[in-house]
């Protein structure tokens, strides 16, 4: 501010101004400041405060796809805190745009961009260098690497918006994190052996080479010098050694001639044009002479060919030039001096023709054919498009090949008009019928026979492919032809289109099952056969009364008795397959409503009497012939049961008891010889005293009466089975679609059985003798299922014949076509036709075109110009070495023209187009061809000749006749024919013959086959010559193979036994168990079906374990009327007073006619039996009697004690006045389980799943029974449970599996595999077979062998090979550029990778490329170097190392694997050092690399030293490669060294003495002086005498004076040198310690009492349990 008032004081006035003014200027201008800055402070308050903020861009809008398209984003201003203001706070030259142009992206665009994935770059390091690194690298170290990822058009490669790639795909990451390895050092191998010395005499230099294992990576150390040399020197040279050699150097890049030359050329040519033109003339005139059309037309032809010909070589244009090369004299010091100093006579050429390259030249390409994919398909969108280019020039004299001719990309079809592409899928033939005979084991097979096998089955159907989309096809190429139809007709309105497709369903034709590549569908599945339900009835009732045949017509006196019984398990197909649940047996005075007596009143003595003699009033109900109560008043035809006489006894009476109930008839019917009776009894209770009335007599204690007096004829209405149902015409309103049994049906029908009367034990009889009304129904109706045509599909189209043209006279091919069966006829349809293939011949294939090259030829031989060779000796004759060309053409077999390119294809290699030749000077020897060899007559041994001879002066020239240089005859041996074949390779796997299958069960259930029986096996048999080379079978008379007959096993099943018989029900009462079971008979083998779980026990193999039910009141215990009471005491009087009474208990079965047939007493249950004996009192006359108790009656439940229970009796008789009856009463306590119980439901364990006899397998049902069992734990019958009403909640009954045992089916083999070698000794042929149905259950599990192989015929294996580089020849000169040679041979090999072959004629390689190790171009000569006597040079490229990755521990880093070779320098002369080369490394990527492990390696120590070298994993010794911190020690000297006598340094480097010594240490513990230990001297035989022992061990440094040989003296020194104790210690020590545990046992033993011998237990027969589980296996103890 005060240089700024200075400035404006100075600037306003003078110095001579008043202060005034000075003040006044001073405060405006300080008023303009302040406003200017508080205006400047605002704007940039306002600035800062506010900024714009800008939301996301959206959506791109636009009406098209690609560029063009807008999108916007919303702007608004913010104060800094946050919050929205206005938008014109916001400085609005900074306000960001809202909307911009974008590009709008459709689902188009994935095909046209993608992301393009730069390579990555090199790995940096994540850490800072400085940090402090371990000092041994272990795997690496961490770091990061980048790379460029950007959205490209695929098209042009036009680099687009990420924002388009990004709607389809997130953008691949950018860094990846990567591993810097450690560093890894060269490595090479051990040296070579030294070389010979490079002088044979005087002082020369020897070297030894080595090569490079490992290159150095990731900044290893570099490579060591690979060569090492040393001075040798031998005896002295005799002559002076030449200082100088000449030395040749390389050829000159080929050169055309100069233009002057060319010139005169031309002139030469024009003059040799003129004289053509004379000769054409000349020509003229003679074809004029000639009148013979055919020769004008063969003359015609030539011209024409001609022609052809030069237009073709257009391809080549072969020009020849030559080249030149120097030819130098150099010193051993590598100067170059004058020609002169190397004295030579002739000297090289420097000069010869060469054809000048040409580079290939193709043409532009062509035009992009038209996508191979011409349809759109969702699975592979993309097809192909190729294009292509023409060669213009060949490649001449240049080692660079044309550049590929095709070109093939990916292409879309694209377009509305682009028709989905035809799909194919499977379709499948309905399922055949559900057999159950392929299930059967091998021990089942008499089950075959069954037709009514039922249960669990299998089916099968076939599989076909078929066009998936040909009704969708068809429809578009409809609907296209018709809105082309439409376009093209004006005159009709246009229609709507089609909005939907409706098919006919049709069967699709069948196409090549090669098409169809989704899964196959199932071949096979499980099925089910419903067994049949038998029916289960009930037992019969008892007879009934007689009655009526029909109660509503009682005319009729016939009636008949009936007894019935009821259908307990329905059975499958109605009630027809019951048997008869009605018999009948006539009789008279039938009777439908009668009285039944239900008990009698008590017996009124008659006048009013007390008592005496009276009658019982029976109380009856009206009953009908069932037994059930009806109105009294349709009983009032029936007679009315009378009163009964009865007596009341009177005192000093004999009292009788009450008569028993009637026993059961003791015969069922009555006849000729039987007779049914019922007896009933009663007893005398009390004798009678004087006055009274007597007892009756015995007899009258009995009656009996006739029962069951019909006779034994009964009858019954028999049932045939209903007959076919046969369809009802007049029954026409029934609804076709109806159903009946989940069928479909058609139509209604009548069924129809036969009924007849058959009398029981005699057969049929007359229908009167049955009941009428009873009789069954004849006639039902049935629903017929509806007619099923055969279905079958179309013809499949004719399988195409070969398209490839035939080579010769190939065999007539034969096409096919073929239909498959969809659905079988029943029920009367349509039969299938009879023809489901068909074949028919192809038209003969087009003879294949066969391409050769056509070789014209050769040119002159065109020599070097003159202006190059004049200044050669002997230039002025023309002659010597040159070049010379030839035509090529491309012909046809037949010899006609063809296009270059299908020769290119097809006919092999171009023949050379250039070839050396000699122009033969004067001198030169010139001979005439070789002659064909002579032919072989003779035997091996044998040679045969050739022959040439001189032509023209050379048969006068004597060095032309010298054979050594010129010979004129060759030899060679004839071939023997001497051969020997020797089998090679393993067997084959055993073969059965073609179509040798048996088949199980007689017919063929798909895939379920065996194979099995004599087959054979083949080894292959190769045939060698004398030479021990590979020659054909043939040549042995051999067809190639071995033959050897095999067995293949047939499987066999697993076998076990019939069922046992069913074992007694585990319970006499209530349910139990029974059991049957089947046993092992023979194991399964050879995989065969295995057995069932296994009981190691019993050897039981299955079980069946099924519910049983033991009626409790299936026997019982029927007493007969208690005896008179026997008085004990003899002594009384009167026959009354105590005693006993018995009576006869027997075991009877019961029916529902009552106790039948007496059985065993222990069937029935001996705590249920009566008594049979007990106390009882004779009342005396005077005494009241009794009557039998009666029944108790039933305790109130629960038993808690707190009920009781009475029984009461009557009184029979008074007694005598002051006397009075006993209680009528008696009472007891209702007590738990003593005579009141508690009842409760048990249910049984579940049965084993129980199948129908006839099912194998498949769906059962598993049971299980109700138990009433008592409170005291006795089962009881069923009906103290039901009486209580008691809860079931159990279900009885549930449904069961059993797997059904499905073997492993296999698909048929295949047919052989090509052979895996197309040569050689291990060809193997393979064929397999696949699994169609996997084993189930018990199933035969499948076989391991899923592949065979079968030796290949041997066929001896040919190829061209390089023989060895002769060594390097410079002609006429000791070093220089000079050329190496080599030959080709045609070799015969095994095939394997060890054979190196053996030479044989080229012929046998006559029809193989000549192509060696993958190279198509032959060299057979090359340049080489050979280096001048003194020059230093890099020897030969070593081998490729083995490829070698980058591990840590054995484990890929993933780097990539790398080979290396390497040139060692190689010197000849030590003065020469400076001009030496550098040795040369190269590497190269590779795969199949190994991790390779080095590892220091040591030798045992010889001395205080050893050798240590480095090992690679794989044995190769390496320098290189072993850390050096690792490296074990060399040299383990002692320091100080070990100076006193009798010691030496050990391995820990102390010094230690001698065996035989003992260490005598200083203080410090360093070795003073060795002591001899001291020795104890067994004396020998004849020391004995004096039986003296030495020691030395009073004065050891005094000599022994012990002869040798007098005694053995052995030295007992514990200790070692290194102060540990000696092994023998340990020995002795643990012999001693073993000893003394013996002698220790031996003392136990003998001390140890002996043990009591134990007593032999009863082998008591344990009693059966069962563990029941629920399953099929249970186990028996």
């Amino acid at each position: 501010m005060m240089g700024l008032r200075e400035r404006s004081a100075t600037s306003f006035g003078g110095p001579g101004a008043s202060a005034l003014s000075s003040k006044c200027t001073g405060v405006l201008l300080l008023l303009l400041f302040g406003i200017w800055g508080a205006r400047t402070q605002s704007e940039f308050e306002t600035s800062s405060v506010y900024l714009w903020k800008m939301g996301p861009w959206g959506r791109c809008m636009g009406d098209e796809c690609g560029p063009g398209g807008t999108q916007t984003r919303a702007i608004w201003c913010a104060h800094v805190e946050g919050w929205t203001t206005l938008l014109t706070n916001c400085k609005q030259a900074e306000r960001p745009d809202n909307q911009q142009s974008c590009f709008k992206i459709c689902d188009s665009h994935k095909e046209l961009y993608d992301w393009q994935l730069g390579n990555w770059n090199q790995c940096q390091p994540v850490l800072l260098r400085s940090l402090e690194k371990p000092t041994e690298c272990i795997r690496g170290e961490e770091g990061i690497q980048r790379r460029d990822v950007i959205c490209v058009q695929k098209s042009n490669g036009v680099v687009a918006d990420d924002a388009i790639c990004e709607y389809f795909e997130p953008k691949p990451q950018l860094e990846q994190g990567c591993l810097i390895p450690c560093r890894k050092d060269c490595i090479v191998s051990e040296f070579s052996a030294w070389s010979e010395c490079s002088k044979s005499c005087g002082k020369g230099l020897a070297y030894r080479f080595r090569h490079i294992v490992a290159p150095p990576q990731y900044g290893g150390s570099a490579c060591p010098n690979l060569t090492d040399f040393q001075v040798c020197s031998s005896s002295p040279c005799a002559t002076e050694e030449s200082l100088y050699s000449l030395n040749v150097g390389p050829w000159s890049t080929c050169s055309m001639p100069h233009s002057r030359h060319i010139r005169q050329a031309r002139k030469r040519g024009r003059n040799k044009q003129k004289d053509k033109e004379k000769d054409k003339e000349k020509d003229k005139e003679k074809e004029k002479a000639i009148r013979d059309p055919e020769a004008r037309e063969l003359i015609k032809k030539k011209r024409n060919r001609n022609r052809q010909n030069r237009q073709e070589n257009k391809y080549w244009d072969i020009q020849i030039g030559y080249q030149t090369r120097q030819v130098m004299c150099t010193h051993r010091n590598g100067k170059t001096v004058a020609l002169s100093f190397c004295q030579q006579e002739k000297l090289p050429i420097t000069f010869q023709s060469c054809v000048m390259p040409k580079e290939c030249q193709v043409s532009e390409w062509s035009e992009w054919s038209p996508c191979s994919k011409t349809c759109f398909d969702m699975t592979s969108p993309k097809g192909n498009r190729t294009r292509t280019r023409t060669i213009k020039q060949f490649p001449i004299g240049s080692e660079s090949e044309c550049p590929e001719l095709e070109e093939m990309e990916q292409c879309i079809s694209q377009g509305d008009g682009v028709a989905p592409c035809i799909t194919y899928g499977w379709r499948t033939t309905e399922w055949t019928e559900c057999r159950i005979d392929p299930l059967l084991s091998q021990q089942d097979k008499r089950r075959g026979n069954q037709t009514a096998l039922c249960g669990g089955g299998i089916q099968t159907r076939e599989i076909y492919c078929v066009q998936a989309n040909e009704n969708l096809l068809s429809y578009l190429n409809t609907l296209k032809e018709k809105e082309e139809s439409q376009s093209q007709s004006t005159s009709k309105a246009s229609a709507a289109p089609l909005l939907s497709i409706t098919f006919e369903i049709t069967a699709s034709k069948p196409v090549d099952w090669k098409l169809c590549t989704g899964p196959t569908p199932i071949t096979t599945q499980l099925c089910h056969i419903p067994c049949p339900i038998e029916c289960e009835v009930s037992a019969w009732s008892a007879w009934g009364p007689c009655t009526f045949e029909s109660c509503d017509d009682q005319q009729a006196k016939k009636g008949f008795k009936l007894r019935k019984r009821r259908i307990t398990n329905e059975p499958t197909g109605g009630t027809g397959n019951c048997p008869h649940l009605l018999e009948a047996i006539p009789c008279e005075e039938p009777s439908c409503y009668d009285w039944r007596v239900d008990r009698l009143e008590e017996c009124i003595p008659d006048n009013e009497k007390e008592c005496g003699p009276g009658t019982q009033i029976p109380q009856v109900v009206c009953i009908n012939s069932d037994g059930e109560e009806i109105d009294r008043q349709l009983c009032r035809d029936a007679i009315y049961p009378v009163p009964i006489v009865c007596e009341v006894p009177c005192p000093k009476d004999c009292v009788l008891s009450t008569w028993s109930g009637w026993s059961s008839c003791s015969h069922t019917c009555s006849g000729k010889t039987t007779e049914g009776k019922q007896m009933r009894a009663r007893s005398i209770l009390a004798y009678p005293g004087e006055g009274g009335l007597q007892c009756p007599n015995s007899s009258s204690l009995q009656e009996t009466r006739n029962c069951n007096e019909h006779p034994c004829t009964v009858y019954y209405w028999q049932t045939g089975a209903w007959g076919q149902c046969i369809e009802d015409v007049s029954v026409s309103a029934f609804n076709s679609s109806a159903g009946w049994n989940g069928e479909a049906t058609c139509a209604v029908g009548m069924q129809t059985r036969k009924v007849i009367c058959v009398r029981v034990n005699v057969g049929q009889v007359g229908p009167k003798k049955c009941p009428e009304s009873l009789r069954p129904e004849t006639v039902r109706p049935c629903l017929l299922p509806c007619r099923k045509d055969c279905i079958v599909t179309p013809y499949s189209d004719w399988t195409p014949c070969p398209s490839s043209c035939q080579e010769g006279s190939a065999s007539v091919t034969k096409q096919s076509r073929h239909r498959v069966i969809l659905q079988l006829p029943a029920n009367g349809g349509r039969d299938c036709p009879d023809t489901l293939y068909e074949e028919k011949d192809c038209d003969p294939s087009p003879v294949c075109l066969f391409y050769r090259w056509k070789t014209h030829k050769w040119r002159r031989c065109q020599l070097v110009p003159w202006y190059v060779r004049q200044d050669s000796p002997g230039a002025q004759e023309t002659c010597g070495p040159g070049l010379q060309a030839r035509a090529i053409t491309c012909r046809k077999q037949d010899g006609g023209q063809a296009d270059i390119g299908e020769c290119l294809k097809y006919a092999g290699p171009l023949p050379p187009l250039t070839q050396l030749c000699q122009i033969p000077c004067q001198d030169d020897c010139q001979f005439t061809s070789w002659s064909k060899f002579s032919s072989c007559n003779g035997d091996c041994g044998a040679v045969r000749t050739r022959k040439r001879f001189l032509i023209g002066k050379s048969k006068k020239r004597e060095k032309c006749k010298n054979p050594q240089l010129y010979p004129l005859i060759e030899t060679q041996f004839c071939p023997c024919d001497k051969y020997n074949a020797q089998p090679v390779g393993n067997w084959s796997d055993c073969i059965l013959p073609e179509g040798k299958v048996d088949v199980l069960l007689g017919m063929k259930v798909q895939g379920d086959i065996k194979e099995c029986g004599q087959g054979y096996r083949y080894q292959a048999m190769a045939c060698y010559d004398q030479n021990g080379r590979l020659v054909e079978t043939s040549r042995c008379n051999s067809h190639g193979y071995i033959e050897e007959a095999c067995i293949i096993p047939c499987p066999s099943d697993c076998k076990l036994s019939e069922w046992s018989n069913w074992s007694r029900c585990s319970k006499s009462c209530g349910s139990g168990v029974k059991v049957r079971s089947k046993w092992l008979r023979e194991k399964p083998y050879n995989g065969g079906r295995p057995c069932p779980k296994l009981d190691h026990v019993n050897q039981a193999q299955v079980y069946e374990v099924v519910p049983c039910h033991s009626d409790c009141s299936q026997y019982i215990g029927v007493p007969e009327p208690w005896s008179v009471c026997k008085v004990t005491n003899v002594d009384s009087k009167e026959n009354c007073g105590e005693g006993v009474e018995t009576r006869k208990v027997r075991c009877m079965q019961n029916t529902m006619d009552g106790p039948s047939d007496v059985v065993e007493d222990y069937l029935c249950d001996q705590e249920e039996l009566p008594i049979g004996a007990r106390k009882c009192t004779l009342p005396c006359p005077e005494d009241c009697v009794m009557s039998e108790w009666g029944q108790w009656s039933r305790c109130l439940l629960p038993c808690n004690g707190s009920s009781v229970r009475e029984r009461r009796a009557e009184v029979m008789r008074q007694p005598q006045e002051g006397k009075a009856c006993p209680p009528a009463v008696e009472t007891e306590t209702c007590s738990l389980n003593k005579n009141c119980y508690h009842y409760e439901y048990n249910v049984t364990d579940w049965s084993t799943c129980q199948l129908s006899e006839k099912a194998v397998c498949g769906n059962g049902i598993k049971t299980r029974m109700l138990d009433c069992v008592r409170s005291d734990g006795k089962s009881v019958d069923l009906r103290y449970c039901e009486e209580l009403g008691l809860e079931k909640t159990w279900h009885m009954n549930t449904s069961c599996t059993v797997e059904c045992p499905v073997n492993c089916q296999l698909s048929d083999w295949s047919p052989w595999s090509e052979c895996s070698q197309p040569c050689g000794l291990a060809g193997k042929m393979i064929r397999r077979r696949t699994v169609i149905q996997r084993f189930q259950g018990d199933g035969r599990p499948c076989p391991s062998q899923m592949e065979q192989f079968k030796p290949c015929p041997v066929k001896p294996c040919y190829r061209w090979q390089y023989s060895q580089w002769a060594e390097c020849k410079v002609e006429d000169a000791q070093c220089g550029e000079g050329t190496r040679v080599r030959n080709i041979s045609c070799m015969v090999y095994d095939g394997s990778s060890d054979d190196t072959g053996k030479i044989v004629d080229e012929e046998f390689c006559g029809e193989i490329e000549p192509v060696v190790d993958g190279n198509k171009k032959i060299v057979l000569e090359e340049t080489c170097t050979l280096p001048c006597p003194g020059d230093c040079y890099l020897k030969e490229w070593s081998e490729w190392s083995l490829c070698q990755l980058t591990c840590v521990n054995g484990e890929d880093l993933g780097f990539g694997g790398i080979q290396v070779r390497s040139r060692a320098v190689i010197i000849q002369d030590l003065e020469n050092q400076h001009l030496c080369p550098e040795q040369v490394l190269e590497t190269r990527q590779c795969n199949d690399g190994q991790c390779f492990e080095y590892k220091w390696m040591a030798s045992p120590w010889k001395g205080s030293s050893r050798t240590v070298w480095c090992q690679r994993s794989d044995g190769l010794n390496v320098t290189g490669g072993c850390l050096l911190m690792h490296q074990p020690e060399v040299d383990r000297s002692c320091k100080p060294p070990c100076s006193q006598p009798y010691s030496y340094c050990s391995e820990i480097r102390t010094c230690t003495c001698e065996e035989g010594y003992t260490e005598v240490m200083s203080s410090d513990g360093t070795l003073e002086q060795c002591t001899l230990i001291p020795v104890v001297a067994i004396p020998t035989v004849e020391d004995k005498k004096g039986d003296v022992k030495t020691s030395r061990a009073v004065n050891p440094t005094q000599p022994s004076n012990t002869q040798t040989g007098r005694g053995r003296t052995w030295f007992l020194q514990p200790f070692g040198p290194d102060g540990m104790l000696k092994t023998w210690v340990y020995g002795v020590a643990a012999g001693a310690f073993v000893l003394l545990i013996f002698i220790i046992s031996m003392i136990y033993l003998a001390c140890k009492k002996p043990k009591k011998p134990q007593r032999r237990q009863n082998n008591r027969l344990k009693p059966l349990t069962l563990a029941y589980d629920g399953d099929a296996d249970i186990l028996i103890s």
